[in-house]
């Protein structure tokens, strides 16, 4: 589908969303985070990685040592994996894609110190609206090499090893995961189109890595009858796994997500939600099996 120009247009906040029949009583549409943005993201180093086949690569890095963390210590990696049309955005794709609240100080306290890369595909926009040049297998090998070269340039500093992403950077989460089994240790795919066969996603979590997968039930883009529904039962089963099925999208004032730029995608956009890391504004934990968040998820695994 054709995707807005969201640097020069403005999310209507009065609309009225085709789900909201659904809600119960007491529930409302919320159109905010809570959390501020664009506070962060100077604290983000950029980078250009060569590439003939995608052509060269942006990527920030955020580096906990560089803003005080422990130099003696070491940090787990995390990538954050961009939607379709984010990289347009530049550095701003690091809010758009979910990582530049993991880079507070809150967050980092959390974890326990992490660095934070975010790459950013050549995308184009056509004419008509549509991108040019989002995630595919294509990008596989260079992301990976980018990856390794962070990892390589810290290599006295770095743990544990995790990548997380949504919509099409949900699909492309899956893809490195298929691509390079047992290389993560931590894995996110959120609002995913895609989903691997089952069989493939327990050879990913035999090789050790540990998931969370995200949808939520009322997604206006990756329909969730579709995309999730018809394996729900064999997705719970899987071990190591956390399915993160929640009813509702949720803002953090315990308001329901509504995102509406032409279209509406408030549902969609779980990716907020995470970068509330999945806890609501009075504490409560958006789900019981994450107490502590994601935060405390990747603490836990390193």
């Amino acid at each position: 589908m054709a995707l807005p120009d969201f640097k020069k247009t403005s999310q209507d906040k009065t609309a009225v969303p085709e789900w909201a029949k659904y809600l119960s009583d007491g529930e409302f549409i919320s159109y905010e985070n809570s959390y501020k943005t664009r506070l962060y993201l100077d604290l983000f180093d950029k980078y250009i990685y060569p590439c003939e086949e995608t052509g060269d690569i942006r990527y920030y890095v955020y580096d906990p040592v560089k803003h005080g963390a422990d130099k003696n210590k070491k940090y787990p990696v995390m990538m954050w994996l961009h939607g379709a049309s984010n990289s347009l955005m530049e550095e701003g794709c690091i809010m758009c894609c979910g990582a530049e609240q993991y880079a507070s100080p809150k967050y980092q306290q959390e974890m326990g110190g992490a660095y934070i890369i975010v790459p950013l595909a050549n995308e184009e926009r056509t004419e008509e609206g549509w991108i040019k040049g989002t995630w595919d297998k294509i990008h596989s090998k260079p992301i990976k090499a980018i990856f390794d070269k962070v990892c390589e340039e810290n290599k006295d500093n770095v743990s544990k090893k995790f990548v997380m992403g949504a919509s099409s950077g949900g699909y492309f989460t899956w893809q490195l995961l298929e691509d390079y089994v047992g290389f993560f240790d931590g894995a996110i795919p959120i609002a995913s189109g895609y989903l691997p066969s089952i069989d493939k996603i327990k050879e990913i979590i035999k090789g050790g890595t540990r998931l969370i997968i995200a949808h939520g039930r009322h997604d206006e883009m990756a329909d969730f009858d579709e995309c999730i529904a018809p394996f729900e039962k064999e997705l719970n089963a899987l071990p190591d796994t956390i399915c993160f099925f929640p009813k509702w999208v949720y803002n953090g004032d315990g308001g329901v997500s509504s995102v509406f730029y032409g279209f509406e995608m408030g549902q969609h956009c779980m990716i907020n939600w995470i970068q509330h890391n999945l806890m609501f504004d009075d504490g409560r934990p958006a789900d019981e099996r994450l107490k502590n968040g994601i935060t405390g998820w990747v603490k836990n695994i390193v």
